[in-house]
């Protein structure tokens, strides 16, 4: 089953319970007064965040969530019961929208963050609650609220330390596979890879990230060409960009130029996250070809790593690589040096 990312669905909070007109009906109370109940209030529909979730695949089969209607007011001052909530738990890193105006409601991004989509409705007086000096006997009662209904919009944004990106067929399902113990399907043809994949780095002493392979960027991604914003939104909440070039390409240069010009044109500040070039395919290309890309990217100020995503060769040393970066930035958040994420 496929990788859902982005949903339409609609909820409905119950409405409120209501009220009850009811006169004391008891021997040897004469002229007994009202008791009529109130009704109960409806129940709300909460979005809660849970970290077990990893896409939006639920939606795909149920687009309506309800709560339960409130009860309705007794006799003998008997208040009707609160409906019940009803809670849809969504992945870490939702983004919640109202499906008219666009509006963003809620962001979702830490275990247990809890977002009310819909108010339940309050529930209606009871005559008893009209009883008055002069009205002892009223019969009059009122009818619930309505709950809020609405259409919402969830959009999932990958929750990863390290992203993957670059061109089609550079190689990163591999090297994801060589990372981590995902399986992604890995083939000689453009966007093999049309959802996002997720795998776990282990490290020997330090502890484990994640790492997410994103579809292949193309030129004009930002504008919507290719996969487009399918791709782009997924790398916004990542700490490190590996930027995976194929160095037995026609011109790796202008490959890496491609990336930095659609991250740019997309989000700006992009380009101030953590960054680490990987120059894959080193198995295909000779030495002083490579030799020679390295000093041109070391030229512009670039951080390289040469690797065989297919023999596994620098592999162990690109995993140490990055072990030092993830280091260096829990060291930056801790001194609250902080490169905007959304």
């Amino acid at each position: 089953m496929g990788f859902i990312d982005e949903s339409k669905f609609f909820v409905k909070a119950g409405d409120g319970g209501n009220g009850c007109v009811s006169f004391r009906r008891e021997k040897y109370v004469p002229r007994g007064g009202p008791n009529g109940g109130d009704g109960g209030r409806g129940g709300s529909v909460y979005l809660v965040a849970d970290p077990r979730l990893r896409s939006l695949i639920d939606f795909r089969y149920r687009s309506h969530f309800k709560a339960e209607r409130g009860g309705g007011g007794q006799g003998k001052d008997r208040h009707g019961r609160s409906g019940r909530d009803c809670v849809v738990r969504v992945p870490l890193g939702s983004v919640i929208s109202d499906a008219e105006t666009g509006e963003v409601l809620a962001d979702l991004v830490n275990p247990g963050d809890r977002f009310l989509a819909a108010r339940g409705g309050k529930g209606g007086l009871g005559n008893a609650r009209f009883a008055t000096a002069t009205n002892r006997a009223p019969r009059k009662a009122t009818p619930g609220r309505p709950g809020e209904e609405r259409w919402l919009r969830i959009e999932l944004k990958l929750l990863a330390d390290v992203g993957l990106i670059g061109l089609p067929n550079a190689g990163k399902s591999t090297l994801l596979s060589r990372l981590s113990a995902a399986n992604p399907k890995v083939a000689s043809y453009p966007f093999t890879t049309l959802e996002p994949q997720l795998g776990v780095l282990q490290f020997r002493f330090r502890d484990p990230c994640i790492i997410a392979d994103i579809p292949g960027l193309i030129e004009g991604a930002h504008e919507g060409v290719g996969l487009g914003h399918k791709f782009l939104r997924h790398i916004e909440r990542t700490s490190i960009l590996l930027h995976v070039i194929d160095c037995s390409g026609d011109d790796p240069l202008a490959d890496y130029r491609v990336l930095e010009r659609e991250l740019e044109a997309y989000r700006q500040e992009l380009l101030d996250r953590h960054k680490l070039l990987v120059l894959n395919k080193i198995d295909l290309v000779d030495q002083e070809l490579l030799d020679e890309l390295q000093q041109i990217f070391a030229g512009q100020g670039l951080e390289t790593h040469a690797i065989s995503a297919a023999t596994g060769q620098g592999i162990d040393e690109l995993k140490e690589t990055l072990a030092d970066i993830l280091d260096r930035v829990e060291q930056e958040r801790a001194a609250g040096v902080v490169r905007e994420q959304p």
